[in-house]
């Protein structure tokens, strides 16, 4: 995602702002707060793809229309993702629990570089299309079904939270040589007031096409 660090940083920014709201508006002591990831499913050595798998060689450019991640419960359709007025990168639509974003600029999933996917953990309704990303563990299956027909399969090579303070920009949006995945939702910390205090990131590369 080369030169859209700040935008996309932006952007992440808004989505802490509509994280929790199930929470929030039901009570933190009766709901139970959105799976986080164990050390465990961090990089080991910050290597990646992991030791040992496969790469596959990147597609050409073609707008992800489905994603599936049949571990964790989702299918859901795509929406691509621009700018808003301030400069920062809308995010998918609260209500719509069940959708997921690309940022449509950068990378498409499946494309040599570093592809973008947000979704919400949840709304006040309950919770959406990430809720259990930060369950993922190392080596799951992460499907995306594209415009031109094919599905690029990426598989996890981790899955890390973050304080909104440390966010580490380079590393989740620095470009990589081979086709690229990373999948964001909120997570960490949470309180009644403000929400989720952080994000929760998975880590994926190509490793097959269908």
């Amino acid at each position: 995602m080369d030169g859209t660090t700040l935008k996309a940083r932006a952007w992440l920014v808004g989505i802490a702002a509509l994280c929790g709201l199930w929470l929030v508006h039901n009570g933190a002591a009766v709901r139970t707060v959105a799976p986080q990831p164990t050390t465990a499913e961090a990089f080991a050595a910050g290597s990646e793809p992991r030791p040992g798998t496969r790469v596959a060689a990147p597609l050409r450019p073609s707008e992800p229309v489905r994603i599936r991640i049949p571990a964790i419960g989702v299918d859901a359709p795509m929406t691509g993702l621009g700018l808003g007025a301030d400069g920062s990168l809308d995010v998918p639509p609260a209500g719509k629990r069940n959708l997921a974003g690309w940022y449509e600029d950068g990378t498409p999933p499946g494309a040599k570089g570093t592809a973008i996917v947000a979704g919400h953990v949840d709304n006040a309704e309950g919770p959406s299309v990430f809720y259990a990303l930060g369950s993922l563990k190392k080596g799951t299956a992460v499907e995306i079904g594209r415009r031109d027909g094919r599905t690029a399969v990426f598989s996890v090579d981790a899955v890390e939270v973050y304080d909104k303070d440390e966010f580490p920009d380079k590393r989740v949006y620095g470009a990589t040589p081979h086709a690229s995945l990373r999948l964001i939702t909120c997570g960490g910390g949470f309180t009644r007031e403000t929400g989720y205090q952080g994000n929760v990131v998975a880590y994926a590369h190509l490793t097959e096409v269908r």
